[in-house]
């Protein structure tokens, strides 16, 4: 009687969510013994972290390979300037915030790359992966991850003034590429960068990603949404689409046929450090790029060189230069993840 009246004590802070009825005691419980993955630390990762640290979720992995920057702080929540000022690692300032938001919760911050050697393993021991990364390389991946293991995820992103999200449950809704049957092939689609973002559909996004989280670890399946669902808040409009038979209409490689390229490694970009030069060379096989187009949206970004042949960005004190077979040398830096990052954020993933 004693640990009972003590659990209720401890779990004060959440006596407001436990009175919603269909939410209650029981899933605070079943959110309390759950472990979430938290793929990315930027806007929206920022954002679904503290809700979930916050709602009292078990123990939070934070999985990022970036370090705070100044430019991130208007839609960034969790990170000050004085982050920015020491060059912090994202997963690490934001474990520390968290921490002081609610001492219950476990963070463990991981300051690594997403990639398909290592998904796996951030994968171990979780009940549900939310997306918070910011190009679509890294979703595939994700969603063949959690279609493998058979972990529910949420897919989320935002683009200017407009998000999406998608609940995936393995084995009974669409996955990923149930809905787009390849990855958007890098330098196609326009970045934060270069399109811009404003920091409300961040929150919008992330808190429709948050509470699907809530509702699968809560154990209320049956709650989760069968909808891809579309805010854009400048014209302020808000379209659903229908998903609850897209894994019955579609012949789909990773669920029906059960392929993994991304998750093999056959997939993907792939990367080198060339030696002496202080540049990481990154490959994406198969992708075709119009350097016009590329060159029209990184203008705004920095000085831009376009030649018949590449393309030449100088940005942040590095120099990237995109080849239209889908090769790109990031010259200023020996470091994978740095090239990672930059390229992700300028020319798209």
């Amino acid at each position: 009687m004693g640990e009972a009246n003590q659990v209720v004590d401890d779990w004060g802070r959440y006596a407001r969510q436990m009175r919603y009825g269909p939410f209650g005691a029981e899933g605070q419980r079943r959110l309390a013994a759950s472990r979430v993955l938290i793929c990315g630390c930027g806007a929206l990762g920022n954002m679904l972290a503290q809700v979930l640290v916050r709602a009292g979720v078990g123990h939070v992995r934070i999985v990022d390979r970036d370090f705070v920057d100044i430019t991130n702080i208007h839609r960034q929540l969790l990170f000050d300037e004085q982050d920015a000022a020491q060059g912090l690692p994202k997963a690490i300032a934001a474990a520390e915030h968290l921490r002081r938001i609610n001492s219950q919760v476990v963070i463990e911050p991981v300051v690594a790359d997403i990639n398909s050697s290592t998904i796996l393993q951030f994968c171990e021991g979780v009940d549900c992966i939310v997306d918070g990364t910011d190009n679509f390389e890294t979703r595939f991946l994700i969603n063949e991850a959690a279609v493998r293991l058979g972990i529910p995820w949420v897919y989320g992103g935002c683009l200017g003034a407009e998000g999406q999200t998608m609940t995936i449950l393995p084995g009974r809704t669409g996955c990923l590429r149930c809905l787009l049957p390849s990855c958007p092939p890098a330098g196609s689609l326009p970045t934060c960068e270069t399109a811009g973002i404003l920091p409300p559909v961040v929150g919008v996004i992330a808190s429709l990603e948050a509470i699907e989280a809530i509702k699968i670890l809560s154990g209320h399946l049956e709650a989760v949404s069968p909808y891809l669902t579309v805010v854009e808040l400048w014209e302020g409009r808000i379209r659903q689409i229908d998903l609850s038979h897209l894994r019955q209409q579609v012949d789909c490689p990773t669920c029906d046929r059960g392929e993994f390229p991304w998750l093999s490694g056959q997939q993907g970009s792939q990367t080198a450090v060339l030696c002496g030069r202080n540049t990481v060379q990154l490959i994406h096989p198969g992708v075709q790029i119009s350097l016009e187009a590329l060159a029209e949206r990184l203008k705004a970004v920095g000085p831009v060189q376009q030649t018949p042949y590449f393309l030449r960005l100088q940005v942040e004190g590095y120099q990237l230069t995109v080849f239209p077979d889908g090769r790109t040398l990031v010259q200023g830096t020996s470091d994978i993840s740095t090239a990672k990052t930059l390229h992700a954020k300028y020319i798209g993933l």
